[in-house]
């Protein structure tokens, strides 16, 4: 209940705004900010904290109740407030993450008839999303629907790329919303005189932190106000001319990114957009030669899917899958790779705004790399690669370790950088060594199953291009990855039933991404009338136990 102070007050109630961020993101400064606003802006506020842990980094909520009429219109009253946020019966909920805004959402903390729901559309993956061997990202689609269908009013943005552009923290977006959302009787001088003000240094200058708020502040309160203006401006326009055209959406995506145009006039335009990050990507890995074989490859499935589904009844789905596994595994990692994308400028910047380095901080990062034989026999032509790979197989047999040589790097100093700049430019090796020649065989292969499948049945040949999700990571678990594709290619998409081969491909797939231990994987492949894959076979090492040695006739133990 709340004490006011005339009849006007008496008919008022608290504003209510639950903020929800994940830890290390300044909800508590949020919230203290907006406390700080609403007393400057002359009005009875108060907030709450409730602590909670989630699987990321831990979820923290604040609650803060603002009554909208100013104090000094009470005639000395003073509002009670809740401790407590009341389910449904809030007026906006600020989130800094997509998943966490539908779990707060799905608590019932939402009302389609009253909360304006201001979300990013950002997400922190959660523990069991990051364990799941296929893709087990939540659906983020399906999360925006549920924000949608439950809210009054939403606004959907990326939050962390604006803080990140922006130079701040993401608290500072998240008020930024609010105060473009007009949730709270603030003006936005209010808001930004709190945000300078508690952002002085001691020599009463505005410090760089709190510039860099005000920036990210300003740009979410742009992102907010913007289409908030625009359709007030239109319906203006409505109830005074039904005649009055629709203005265009405010949330339309930025185009993708431009094919040259012998590429693009190969391919249908739905596929352009998968199609043009595929081709940017091996581009940037090797070069325009090798995106041109990327082209020409799709180009044999797209033509396989169009004979097989004249009508577009899959609306080129096969094709689309195969350009973004094809993708991923032309660009296969290799100490090449690594030493690239960790000596680019962009990396460096990202990593300055992680650890909020300012102009005169010294920044030394240090990288960490353990190179093996199989590493450096990757470069090498096949005959020496074999070399290399049966010398290190024998030092294993002998009961030591595989070979690595262990590398710390400053890519902070000359030295460093110039190492791995160097490495990086060894792309003209790449294609000349052993890794390379294997991994063009093996994406041949299965390029020619999905040719071939697709042809024989669509479905046979969707399913087929959908394993191209089992290639991933590196080490044992790529290797084990590609063993498993040929497996399923030659002993479950070569059967005279092409159906009864999807559904087994489908299966064999499932259950592959599902048991990292391939137990699941054989038992699918056994129903289905496939061997199990054959049993590989394991070192055997034997060490010296240091507690017996100390005994009287101690012996060796495996």
């Amino acid at each position: 209940m709340n004490a006011t102070a005339s009849p006007s007050a008496n008919a008022a109630r608290p504003l209510t705004l639950l903020i929800c961020a994940l830890g290390g993101e300044g909800g508590g400064v949020m919230t203290e900010w907006l406390s700080e606003i609403a007393r400057h802006a002359g009005y009875a506020a108060q907030a709450t904290s409730i602590p909670g842990v989630a699987q990321r980094t831990g979820a923290t909520t604040y609650y803060i109740e603002v009554f909208p009429i100013p104090v000094s219109q009470l005639g000395g009253r003073r509002p009670v407030f809740s401790l407590n946020p009341v389910a449904g019966a809030l007026d906006a909920i600020v989130s800094s993450e997509l998943l966490e805004t539908a779990r707060q959402v799905g608590n019932g903390m939402s009302s389609p008839a009253r909360t304006t729901v201001i979300t990013s559309s950002a997400r922190t993956l959660t523990t069991s999303e990051r364990m799941d061997l296929g893709d087990g990202r939540a659906d983020s689609a399906r999360l925006a629907d549920v924000v949608k269908s439950q809210s009054r009013e939403h606004h959907i943005l990326d939050m962390a790329t604006l803080a990140r552009e922006s130079g701040t923290i993401v608290s500072a977006v998240m008020l930024g919303a609010v105060a473009g959302s007009g949730v709270f009787p603030f003006t936005r001088e209010d808001y930004e005189h709190v945000i300078r003000e508690t952002g002085r240094t001691r020599d009463g200058k505005v410090g760089r932190a709190a510039e860099a708020s005000l920036r990210g502040f300003a740009r979410a309160y742009d992102a907010v106000s913007a289409p908030r203006a625009q359709a007030a401006y239109v319906n203006e326009l409505l109830e005074g001319d039904d005649d009055a055209a629709a203005a265009p959406s405010a949330g339309q995506h930025a185009p993708a990114r431009t094919l040259p145009p012998e590429v693009a006039r190969q391919f249908p335009p739905a596929l352009h957009d998968i199609l043009s990050l595929g081709h940017a990507r091996l581009v940037d890995y090797q070069g325009e030669t090798y995106a041109r074989l990327y082209v020409e490859r799709l180009a044999r499935v797209l033509a396989a899917e169009q004979a097989a589904d004249p009508a577009g009844a899959g609306a080129l789905t096969t094709t689309r899958e195969t350009a973004r596994w094809l993708a991923l595994w032309m660009a296969f990692d290799d100490i090449v790779r690594v030493a690239d994308l960790k000596s680019r400028a962009s990396r460096w910047r990202r990593v300055q705004g992680e650890v909020k380095a300012k102009d005169q901080d010294l920044l030394h990062i240090y990288d960490h790399f353990k190179p093996g034989a199989p590493e450096f026999a990757a470069l090498l032509p096949q005959g020496l690669a074999d070399r290399v790979m049966r010398w290190d197989a024998r030092r294993r047999a002998s009961g030591k370790g595989p070979w690595e040589m262990p590398l710390k790097i400053g890519t902070h100093s000359v030295f460093g950088m110039v190492a791995l700049r160097t490495l990086s430019n060894l792309k003209w090796l790449r294609v000349r060594g052993s890794r390379y020649a294997t991994e063009q065989a093996l994406i041949g292969q299965w390029l020619d199953g999905v040719e071939a499948g697709t042809r024989a049945r669509w479905q046979l040949g969707h399913e087929l291009a959908q394993c191209g999700r089992l290639i991933k990571g590196y080490g044992s678990t790529n290797e084990r990855g590609k063993e498993n594709l040929l497996h399923v290619l030659h002993h479950l998409a070569r059967g005279t039933d092409a159906q009864a081969a999807a559904q087994a491909v489908a299966a064999a797939r499932a259950a592959a991404l599902a048991d990292d231990a391939g137990r699941a994987l054989d038992a699918t492949l056994v129903a289905h009338g496939a061997p199990a894959r054959p049993v590989k076979a394991q070192p055997i090492r034997w060490m010296k136990n240091p507690r017996a040695a100390k005994a009287p006739g101690a012996t060796q133990s495996a």
